[in-house]
């Protein structure tokens, strides 16, 4: 795992391992209906808008009550999967790469950026510290289930 950072902006990288094949991880992942199954501050998504495809857009409605929208801007099926978040100020990009594991497994190495500027630039320093655990724990938990 590692963290870097500058103020308001919070970016970090983790991987975690699933023990289903790349094809089978990768559309449990990619798809924005599975998301509240395995997304821990995710409750539910609503207006849902694409099948999959770059352009896709919807809903998250979090724990939190933030309410970003979220849109899908990277697509290698199989390999690659980008979406890019907006609240207010707020914009979050997760990017996800697959790759098979030696046991046939797969491997995702998340890249995360936040960006919070202005007023909300001192909550970046909290995220820091815990945002790359939580979408590591996250991730484990998606990889076991897919």
């Amino acid at each position: 795992m590692s963290v870097g950072s500058r103020a308001g902006t919070v970016v970090f990288t983790v991987r975690a391992e699933g023990p289903s094949p790349v094809a089978r991880s990768y559309a449990y992942l990619a798809d924005p209906r599975t998301r509240p199954e395995w997304q821990s501050s995710l409750r539910r998504i609503e207006d849902l808008r694409g099948d999959g495809e770059v352009g896709t857009t919807w809903t998250d409605v979090t724990t939190a009550g933030v309410r970003p929208r979220m849109e899908i801007t990277e697509v290698e099926t199989d390999r690659v999967w980008t979406e890019v978040g907006r609240w207010r100020a707020v914009r979050a990009e997760l990017r996800m790469v697959f790759t098979p594991t030696a046991a046939g497994g797969t491997a995702v190495v998340a890249d995360v950026r936040l960006e919070l500027p202005g007023p909300l630039a001192p909550v970046a320093w909290g995220l820091r510290l815990v945002a790359p655990y939580a979408v590591r724990a996250d991730l484990r938990g998606a990889l076991r289930k897919a």
